[in-house]
């Protein structure tokens, strides 16, 4: 639980962000959103010190050395995952064919077999999207799984690799380039969506307030009327 513990890090500690990331094997982009408050709402956060995997004093000498790696004092629990597609949250799933598209745009090597199990989805899905024969193609914009929080950016960068070499492709360096502007633009796109959905709190705050105030004053008057 990669996230959930990265999370509890973010809002406890004082740790940097590529102190976090490199503990909890995250992409650091994944980690500043969740300072950013973007993605740190979608997780529960997980005490690593309660479950034995840090300590407090290791942490301490993380927040006083930027520099200092954390030591994992007990490696966490895994669950081995049974055989079938990826089990992907409800609240996620609506997310699934941005990721798709995103990757066909952007890794066309990658067979549909590696993005089905990456993804959790089907073929018939994914060749829907890329044909554009897809129920809801008007409403599906390209974003990376990884910041939608699909998948990690280790799975994702181990099978972009694998498709590259099965490919013959050569890493040129302009992927990782291109990789960096998607997620600093679907986190400033995050970041207005928020921002825009506080602002529309705000007014209706505002708007209840005004209409207790004339309910108040409307009282007072029939009350002084009587």
């Amino acid at each position: 639980m990669p996230h959930a513990t990265a999370s509890w890090l973010v809002d406890n500690t004082a740790l940097s962000f590529e102190q976090i990331a490199e503990f909890c094997g995250l992409h650091i982009l994944e980690v500043q959103a969740m300072a950013d408050d973007l993605a740190s709402a979608k997780y529960t956060g997980r005490d690593p010190v309660r479950s034995g995997e840090l300590t407090m004093p290791e942490i301490e000498k993380g927040q006083a050395d930027p520099n200092y790696r954390l030591r994992m004092f007990k490696a966490p629990v895994t669950v081995s995952r049974t055989k079938g597609p990826r089990y992907t949250p409800v609240s996620k799933r609506q997310d699934k064919p941005d990721g798709i598209a995103w990757i066909l745009r952007n890794h066309p090597e990658v067979s549909d077999a590696q993005i089905g199990k990456l993804i959790g989805t089907t073929r018939t899905t994914i060749a829907a999207i890329r044909d554009r024969s897809h129920w809801n193609i008007s409403n599906i914009n390209p974003k990376d799984p990884v910041t939608l929080g699909l998948c990690s950016q280790r799975e994702l960068d181990a099978i972009v690799a694998k498709a590259a070499k099965r490919a013959g492709i050569e890493d040129d360096g302009l992927d990782d380039e291109r990789l960096g502007d998607d997620r600093d633009a679907l986190i400033e796109e995050l970041r207005a969506e928020r921002q825009a959905q506080v602002r529309i709190a705000s007014e209706a705050a505002q708007e209840a307030e005004a209409a207790a105030w004339l309910i108040a004053k409307r009282a007072a008057e029939a009350a002084g009327e009587d």
